[in-house]
């Protein structure tokens, strides 16, 4: 009786209310979705949020290596605050990025308005159902952090104090590792043909090491290459393609056939050039450039000027459109 009466009391003043374990464990779903889609999707394809970093102003050396760092911390991140045992920790990590990030956009925001944040990706779930998670730079960006950030405060202040550092270490290593292997397969594409270091663009030098490059060789008087250009016309390419047109002959006629086909490019006249390390006969032909490498073509062969779907279904295979 004496033990009963001792210690029920203690219990009930650290017992937690119904209602606050709901809603750290609700808010803590939420904050563990939206950290560990960003981190994977870091993780899986460094090298497009390494393209989409630069339009948030960061130095282009250090896009990839911030690709891999978020990867890392996003998905340990939100690993831990999934994990009750590890909340507290999760919440302060996510946190911590959370103002880090708003700091950064709030330092650059004039500049920065109304860019893509490259923060998340655009899910594709079965059925064909798809999630557009992407945010643009304003104020509803700030509210939506906020959002998050209160998110990882109501998960992490009422949830029990975090123990277990070697596990959590664990767990660290393990998220490193699948990133760095996940960084391994995707450089592991990048093994197609070698494309020169630069071209001359619309009267500039530009270079093919950098983002993604969309290569299209047309010639001006060619039928064929026309209604594939103009085919082409309504397709929404992605903010880190860059499109580049090359007449393969009579150049002068660049501009009227953009102009006729509707087909939004940049034009380069290193024709030559390029063709000395991407074989062709006759035009069109098309090359993604990735960093520099060649990681997709689609060959005179495979443009159908009767039926278009065919090398849209390819465009959008090589992730180029929307």
């Amino acid at each position: 009786m004496a033990s009963s009466t001792t210690v029920s009391p203690l219990a009930g003043s650290v017992e937690m209310p119904p209602w606050k374990n709901l809603l750290s464990h609700t808010a803590a779903l939420v904050v563990a979705f939206l950290f560990i889609c960003a981190g994977v999707y870091k993780a899986i394809d460094p090298y497009k949020f390494a393209n989409l970093a630069k339009n948030l102003l960061v130095p282009y050396d250090l896009t990839l290596p911030l690709a891999l760092l978020l990867a890392v911390a996003e998905t340990t991140a939100g690993v831990l605050i999934l994990v009750p045992r590890f909340r507290r920790w999760g919440a302060m990590l996510a946190g911590l990025l959370l103002l880090v990030f708003m700091g950064y956009i709030g330092w650059n925001y004039r500049a920065l308005i109304g860019r893509d944040c490259s923060c998340f990706p655009v899910l594709t779930l079965p059925f064909g159902i798809s999630i557009d998670m992407r945010r643009s730079v304003g104020p509803g960006f700030f509210y939506g952090d906020l959002a998050f950030l209160a998110a990882a405060a109501i998960a992490g202040i009422w949830a029990k104090r975090s123990q277990g550092l070697r596990t959590a270490a664990v767990i660290l290593g393990a998220v490193a590792v699948f990133a760095g292997v996940s960084f391994g397969s995707a450089y592991s594409k990048l093994t197609g043909l070698k494309a020169p270091d630069s071209i001359m663009v619309d009267g500039q030098p530009m270079s093919l090491q950098q983002g993604r490059v969309f290569l299209f060789f047309y010639d001006p008087e060619c039928g064929t290459c026309f209604a594939v250009g103009k085919s082409m016309a309504p397709l929404k390419f992605k903010d880190d393609v860059t499109v580049v047109g090359i007449p393969t002959r009579v150049p002068q006629f660049a501009a009227s056939y953009l102009k006729d086909s509707g087909f939004h490019a940049k034009t380069s006249t290193d024709s030559a050039k390029l063709r000395e390390i991407f074989k062709f006969d006759n035009p069109p032909y098309a090359a993604l450039i990735e960093r520099g490498r060649q990681t997709g073509v689609i060959l005179p062969t495979q443009f159908d000027e009767d039926n278009p779907s065919k090398h849209i279904a390819l465009l959008k295979q090589m992730g180029v459109v929307e």
